[in-house]
């Protein structure tokens, strides 16, 4: 059965989110037969490998996805800032590490990243502020 073009963008969002946070240029995003198509440019080589490596831990055989990443030297490559995410209601460390990495059992980077602010993953509240590392 073939997805739709909302429930693909849902499960490929963090690769979306990576691109539109400054590390790409997203140029497109829609269904092309029954993949979604991602084309995308990048500044050099470095990010267009994050961008792959992030759509592996999504899904290692990409098969409902094409991906068209181009290196595009005269982008600027995004300056090394410091990500932070505002902790919402029903939130988790696991949940937060979904939306970034796509990949839940990543939670334990953000967790060491506020060890001056967290003693404990699950004890996370609405309002805190949490860097959130590469």
């Amino acid at each position: 059965m073939a997805q739709s073009l909302d429930q693909l963008k849902a499960k490929y969002q963090s690769v979306l989110t990576f691109l539109e946070q400054g590390n790409g240029s997203l140029k497109n995003v829609h269904i092309e037969g029954e993949k979604l198509l991602i084309r995308a440019e990048v500044a050099n080589a470095e990010l267009k490998n994050k961008v792959w490596d992030q759509i592996k831990q999504i899904d290692p055989n990409y098969s409902d996805l094409t991906a068209d990443i181009i290196v595009n030297s005269a982008l600027q490559p995004p300056a090394e800032a410091k990500r932070t995410y505002t902790v919402k209601s029903g939130d988790s460390l696991s949940k937060i590490a979904q939306q970034f990495y796509g990949n839940a059992s990543q939670y334990p980077k953000i967790f060491d990243a506020n060890r001056d602010k967290l003693n404990n993953p699950d004890k996370i509240q609405p309002g805190m502020e949490l860097v959130i590392p590469a």
